[in-house]
């Protein structure tokens, strides 16, 4: 008995830290400044697929002439992705279609890019977008400026 109330009390121990853990690390990451909400889902073929798949979620922080994007549900303290601001081609933005509506959450818009070559989607508030397509063009002088 003083065994199984042992190995529940080191259960939930575990689940408090890391709960607490988890909470921390994602205030490190707005501590910084400069973050948002922001789906990713990397590689998109050319036709938008609408079963919602691929969709990954997280919190994009502005650091410079970067994006550093940051998976929500994970204790990484390193960003999954980091986006170079003249690497970006925004291309046009288009409303979530089908399950994606229920991927993702509610009032997103979803803002197709190029990366290097790569196909990719940003689903953020029409306020982050806002920002970020401000963000990238607002690139100091002497740079291109990406945006469709």
């Amino acid at each position: 008995m003083f065994l199984a109330l042992l190995v529940c009390g080191l259960v939930v121990a575990l689940v408090v830290i890391g709960l607490f853990v988890f909470g921390l690390r994602r205030r490190l990451i707005q501590r910084a400044g400069g973050t948002f909400d922001c789906s990713l889902h990397w590689n998109v073929p050319a036709e938008p697929d609408p079963s919602g798949k691929g969709w990954v979620y997280g919190v994009a922080r502005y650091s410079g002439d970067e994006i550093a994007w940051f998976r929500v549900f994970s204790y990484a303290p390193r960003p999954r992705r980091v986006l170079e601001r003249s690497s970006i081609v925004a291309l046009e933005r288009r409303m979530p279609e089908g399950e994606e509506e229920l991927a993702l959450l509610s009032d997103m818009v979803i803002q197709p890019c190029m990366y290097e070559g790569v196909r990719l989607e940003l689903a953020m508030s029409e306020d982050a977008r806002t920002g970020f397509m401000a963000w990238l063009e607002a690139a100091p002088p002497g740079q291109r400026v990406n945006v469709a």
